[in-house]
């Protein structure tokens, strides 16, 4: 058998800029991408690479602190085929100060990076070794964002449509008046037409009552649904947003594993969840999507389309990728995209790797 042994592990810290990318413009997601890479190496020579995209948290240093002295000297010398048993020792180490937050985030790069290499020991990408059920996925194109303002939000929608996508998602709230969100929707809405679906995404910008109103008017212009409308910890909220609205209510990529969407489970109101894969790494995304299948909701994960794809992939309730192409220019083999279908990678692994330039260029070890 391969030697799977743990050698070493390796964190790269990356500051760069945004593709210079004209359908950027509008967002809010800070003056430059910062990304935690993680890489452990095996005593084979196969090593897995993991990684975070922080968007707007000022927490590099503070997560590859976290790495080298609270994980790095539990899991070296470990086999990284204990998936399972290294994500519970991880997470039980840190219980009286973790749960959630840094600890989650430094442990979720590790989790990816020892499936990365269970994938490329058994010579499949992470879809099959899962157990494949389709091989591409429907996804939507993302970020129409409100710094656009309602014009700039309906043309890149357009363009999105143009390419074959059949949904788009527009932001709305935290620009004052929800009564110009609904000019918003109506301009997207005039610009795809009747057969593109759109989603908006709230980004917790609201109170429950405050999304209750504006859900209302906007239900005129046939929303697919309506995104993290409260603060995360307002359960409440949400579930006074979802029995208000016809519209669907939908959230969970700022909550953290299982335990953190329990209140959505214990009582299914929200028809989809959307879990962060740097909020438990693919082991927990795996175990939300099946207990969220034995309740009847259905599993579109947000964003890193090019990890989600093979969770996506190998689960029945898989539904939609969020396509808004934040880290396309960095990977040697960037999500396929065709005709608003993202189509599952064949390389071992999650078959995932940053071009040389950007290491070369923007990294640092950390």
């Amino acid at each position: 058998m391969t030697d799977l042994t743990i050698r070493e592990l390796r964190t790269t810290l990356v500051t760069m800029p945004w593709a210079d990318d004209p359908w950027m413009a509008g967002h809010a997601l800070g003056k430059q991408r910062d990304l935690v890479i993680v890489e452990i190496e095996t005593a084979a020579g196969i090593t897995g690479m993991g990684y975070l995209h922080l968007l707007n948290l000022p927490l590099q240093q503070t997560i590859a602190a976290c790495l080298k002295e609270a994980f790095a000297p539990r899991i070296i010398g470990r086999q990284a085929s204990e998936v399972e048993g290294i994500w519970q020792d991880l997470w039980r180490s840190t219980i009286t100060g973790g749960r959630g937050g840094v600890t989650m985030m430094a442990q979720s790069a590790i989790d990816i990076a020892l499936w990365d290499i269970m994938g490329k020991a058994a010579g499949m990408p992470l879809h099959r070794l899962w157990g494949n059920c389709r091989t591409e996925v429907q996804a939507y194109g993302s970020g129409c964002f409100r710094g656009a303002l309602g014009e700039g939000m309906a043309a890149k929608a357009k363009h999105y449509a143009a390419q074959g996508f059949k949904a788009i998602k527009m932001q709305a709230a935290h620009i004052g008046d929800w009564r110009q969100d609904v000019r918003n929707l109506r301009m997207v809405r005039d610009a795809v037409g009747p057969d593109v679906e759109i989603m908006i995404d709230i980004n917790m910008g609201w109170t429950a009552d405050q999304a209750i109103i504006a859900g209302r008017a906007f239900q005129a212009y046939d929303p697919y649904w309506i995104e993290e409308p409260v603060l995360p910890d307002d359960f409440a909220g949400y579930l006074r947003v979802a029995d208000a609205l016809t519209t669907r209510v939908v959230g969970g990529e700022t909550h953290f594993g299982r335990a953190d969407l329990k209140p959505f489970l214990e009582h299914p109101k929200l028809p989809i969840l959307q879990p962060d894969p740097m909020r438990g790494g693919l082991t927990e995304l795996r175990k939300i999507a099946t207990v969220a299948e034995t309740w009847g909701v259905q599993f579109a994960p947000h964003l890193f389309p090019e990890l989600n794809i093979h969770i996506l992939a190998s689960s029945p309730n898989g539904l939609w990728s969020e396509q808004m192409g934040l880290l396309d220019d960095v990977w040697v083999h960037p999500p396929v995209m065709v005709q608003g279908m993202q189509r599952a990678p064949e390389r071992p692994g999650h078959g995932l790797a940053f071009k040389p330039e950007v290491l070369k260029d923007f990294g640092r070890p950390g």
